[in-house]
């Protein structure tokens, strides 16, 4: 059984460590994440946006242009949306009069 069967509660995500590349074999030339990129590397991550974790230790290592490499460590921090109807109050447009009304 897959870890990431049921859907998230709430709409929550991770701000990855690098962007994702064609020149690191993580996407294909039209910005499509490869599949053989997409199930042993970021496994964790989308376990973990389906589970209760709100910390993501991670480790890994980059590979730069000219060859070199280096070892990143860093924790993902897991962000949560607020519900769509918080943001109502944000989209009504109000005038200026209605901005001075108590």
């Amino acid at each position: 059984m897959p870890l990431y069967r049921r859907r998230p509660a709430s709409a929550s995500f991770f701000l990855l460590y690098k962007e994702l590349d064609p020149d690191d074999e993580e996407l294909t030339r039209t910005k499509k994440i490869r599949r053989k990129f997409h199930q042993p590397e970021i496994c964790q991550e989308i376990a973990a946006l389906y589970g209760d974790v709100e910390e993501l230790p991670i480790e890994t290592v980059i590979r730069y242009q000219d060859g070199k490499t280096a070892t990143l460590r860093t924790n993902l921090i897991m962000r949560t949306m607020k519900p769509e109807d918080a943001y109502q109050d944000l989209l009504k447009k109000k005038g200026f009069w209605a901005q001075l009304r108590p």
